[in-house]
């Protein structure tokens, strides 16, 4: 039984790696990239806000279960159309009192300090695209904490494939945010009201 049951995991195993994609790391491949409408990839999408914590460290988190899609055709790159939602109240730091904090009611009457305890989703929808090479720059406008204000990802092909039989495509970006213009200004400015965006984005068709 226990050979039994190794010769399967060990079939399954060989099944999976053979569908791997075999593009070195490092060697991203525009020609890999196909056509169409692709969704994201929550599994391996993440994005990273950092802040300046009292002048002493940056501290960063990250969201997750990110939704959207990716519309990309290779031989138009600059029509391009990006759909993202990201779930705020999904926020992770190492700290439970700073999550705790981040999504905590305010008092009566009040405002909260950060997102408080039933935060809308972030929304960023693309307006316009202009790629160079392996890179492009995104414009868009994103939705956060019920204010939506024009936002410009610095963004890098990062690679393509297929993956158990589906097209998968990467990129990485970045972008600089003042969180006061979205109305979460506590703290400002012994916690910066710069906050910096890095993202990776995984999206699949």
């Amino acid at each position: 039984m226990r050979f039994a049951a190794f010769a399967i995991i060990a079939l399954a195993s060989a099944s999976v790696i053979a569908q791997m994609p075999t593009t070195p790391p490092g060697k991203p491949d525009t020609a890999a990239i196909v056509a169409g409408t692709y969704k994201v990839d929550p599994n391996h999408t993440l994005i990273e806000w950092t802040v300046d914590h009292l002048g002493f460290t940056p501290y960063f988190g990250l969201f997750g279960d990110t939704t959207g899609t990716l519309a990309l055709d290779p031989a138009k790159p600059n029509e391009a159309k990006v759909d993202v939602t990201i779930p705020v109240s999904k926020v992770l730091t190492t700290s439970a009192g700073l999550t705790a904090h981040l999504l905590k009611a305010p008092a009566p009457g009040a405002k909260p300090d950060f997102f408080g305890p039933n935060p809308s989703d972030a929304h960023f929808v693309s307006t316009k695209v202009t790629t160079s090479g392996q890179t492009a720059k995104i414009d868009g406008n994103l939705t956060l904490n019920g204010v939506t204000r024009p936002v410009t990802l610095d963004t890098k092909f990062f690679g393509a494939g297929k993956m158990m039989g589906k097209d998968n495509v990467g990129f990485t970006a970045k972008t600089t945010i003042r969180r006061s213009e979205f109305g979460i200004g506590f703290g400002v400015p012994i916690i910066s009201d710069e906050v910096e965006l890095k993202i990776s984005a995984a999206f699949q068709k």
